[in-house]
């Protein structure tokens, strides 16, 4: 019998229902979300979070397998759980120069597929990530020190939404213009010219991706899935601290292109110890076209100067800010402000640092507040939110690292402590540190070296001004010197509230008014909610756009003349 070449599965067929809806919510900006965030057995399967763990424990100790993927050794990045113990995982070892040439063997066919089986393909890849969500949760709970219902959500479904807007923006663009048109111009003497012309989206080329240590997947999902939807292979470059959640995405996303029928180098993993320089020596590569990059300002800074053959997109470090003038729910600012500090230690890009509040104080709806007091009454309210151990554990997680646990104590001499910063003991991890949140007193004229530096982690600082207008002049001046991923404003005068509005304009940066219930200023939402701009020194991209997808790829054209006799194209 003659050989019958396995059949490959359309994936675009599956998942174009998908696609259509996804980019329909980009449009809409309602919520919308195709991954439920609830880590449920109702919603993933009786059998989906004892499965999940046990993939994840199976793990521990023993080498990654990545099925066909080149590699020159193994490396051992030392990995440690924030919770108290080694993962002692190993990896493939791959040079930067031997991932950049294998990426680039791997393209043509994968060029050549299109917009929509790209997009297929990608969609599927997410489904499969979507069905390892309890595995990704544990491998990220245990390499960046979230608490698991937080790394469920915010590394599976929350990082899954997020990589499907992107591939929704980077399919719509790529479909912008047709495959193919009959170009005619009517001349005044003669026959018409007659072109016809192709129109090919192509990518730009290698992507690099340079993962940060406390969200490996929500921060890469949106730069890898946008890159391989635009037609380009990507090079992983995990954080030495968080490699395993990245390695078990590379390896579903290798699967998949396999048994779609493409070269699975297409996305490679390159993993290092620590002090490691791979992601210096891929981001000079001349073969290296697209950057995306989480992490600190200095190591972003350079890549925007230096990597200067690619398009560059950081995510890095800036002032996040609240600008205190009035409420008529106190209570419920409190609270919202408290959960805001205390969600995984403050060891979110969005959380926020500084607090200005002038220093006569705010209007409330119980009673006029003195920056002082408004400050004792944040503590009190960071002490009920935490005052219940298991709680607290499942709200700060652990500290990911020993940098922020020097911030920490560094920050413990500024200003005037108004909440110190405590020990929580996790019930089931003995060996975690867990610290609750430290608040500073600060002036804004005479602490302004203190706070116009970032102080990643449980660090914030209450800081008393001359006036609301002095408040938001400093709101606007610091994030425009600094940056800044999120804003907020609290009060009850529309005047106020609108001239925070031409501030956050102005400076450029997202803003959230008046948040005193269960939506929170560190916490955004795909399809809906921009995450990072352009528009200040804390980012040059954002979570997603247009211009997010737009430099990843360019249309080419061909064009021929028709004969005057040929018939119109079908």
């Amino acid at each position: 019998m003659p050989y019958a070449a396995p059949e490959v599965p359309d994936f675009f067929a599956r998942h174009r229902r998908l696609l259509e809806r996804a980019v329909a919510a980009t449009e809409s900006r309602e919520h919308w979300t195709p991954y439920p965030e609830s880590p449920s057995k109702t919603v993933y399967g009786e059998d989906a979070p004892v499965l999940g763990e046990a993939a994840f424990r199976e793990q521990i100790g023993r080498p990654f397998d990545l099925p066909g993927h080149p590699e020159e050794g193994r490396v051992a990045p030392e990995e440690r759980s924030p919770y108290g113990f080694p993962l002692g995982i190993d990896y493939p070892r791959l040079a930067p120069e031997a991932a950049v040439a294998a990426a680039e063997a791997a393209t043509g066919p994968w060029r050549a597929a299109g917009p929509d089986t790209r997009a297929g393909v990608v969609a599927e890849i997410l489904a499969r990530l979507n069905a390892a969500s309890f595995e990704i949760a544990h491998a990220v709970q245990h390499t960046t020190g979230q608490a698991f219902v937080m790394a469920f959500q915010a590394g599976g479904p929350h990082a899954q939404d997020r990589g499907l807007e992107a591939v929704a923006y980077a399919w719509a663009a790529q479909k912008k213009h047709p495959a193919a048109a009959r170009w005619s111009k009517p001349q005044r003497k003669g026959d018409a010219l007659v072109m016809d012309k192709t129109f090919t989206p192509v990518g730009r080329g290698v992507s690099l991706l340079i993962a940060c240590n406390t969200f490996p997947t929500w921060n890469v999902y949106p730069g890898l899935f946008a890159s391989l939807a635009t037609g380009n292979p990507v090079v992983v470059k995990p954080h030495p601290g968080a490699v395993l959640p990245l390695a078990v995405t590379v390896r579903i996303a290798r699967e998949t292109l396999a048994e779609a029928g493409f070269d699975p180098d297409l996305v490679l993993l390159v993993a290092e110890p620590p002090g490691g320089r791979a992601a210096a020596t891929l981001a000079l590569d001349p073969r290296v076209r697209i950057v995306d990059f989480t992490g600190s300002t200095a190591f972003g800074d350079w890549l925007e100067t230096n990597a200067r053959q690619a398009v560059v997109y950081t995510e890095k470090a800036g002032l996040n800010t609240v600008v205190l003038d009035s409420t008529d729910d106190y209570r419920g600012l409190l609270g919202n402000l408290a959960f805001s500090l205390s969600l995984y230690s403050g060891q979110m890009c969005t959380t926020p640092q500084n607090l200005l509040i002038p220093r006569e104080g705010m209007a409330t709806d119980q009673g006029h507040k003195t920056a002082d007091a408004f400050a004792a009454d944040l503590a009190a309210a960071l002490d009920r939110l935490l005052g219940d151990p298991a709680r607290a554990a499942g709200t700060l997680g652990a500290l990911v690292n020993d940098g922020v646990r020097e911030r920490l104590e560094k920050a413990a001499a500024l200003g005037r402590t108004v909440r110190a910063s405590a020990p929580v003991e996790h019930p089931q991890y003995p060996a975690a540190d867990v610290r609750t949140p430290l608040v500073a007193r600060l002036d804004a004229e005479a602490d302004r070296d203190v706070f116009t530096q970032e102080w990643f982690g449980p660090v914030s600082f209450v800081i008393g001004t001359d006036s609301t207008r002095h408040g938001l002049d400093l709101f606007r001046e610091t994030v425009r010197e600094h940056g800044a991923l999120t804003a907020a404003v609290h009060s009850t005068d529309e005047r106020v509230l609108t001239a925070a509005e031409e501030a956050a304009l102005d400076a450029g940066v997202h803003l959230s008014e008046n948040l005193t219930g269960q939506v929170f200023v560190n916490q955004s939402a795909a399809f809906s909610d921009f995450h990072g701009s352009a528009a200040n020194p804390a980012a040059c991209a954002t979570l997603s756009d247009t211009a997010f997808v737009a430099g990843r790829f360019t249309v080419l054209q061909s064009r021929r003349p028709v004969a005057a006799t040929t018939e119109e194209p079908a």
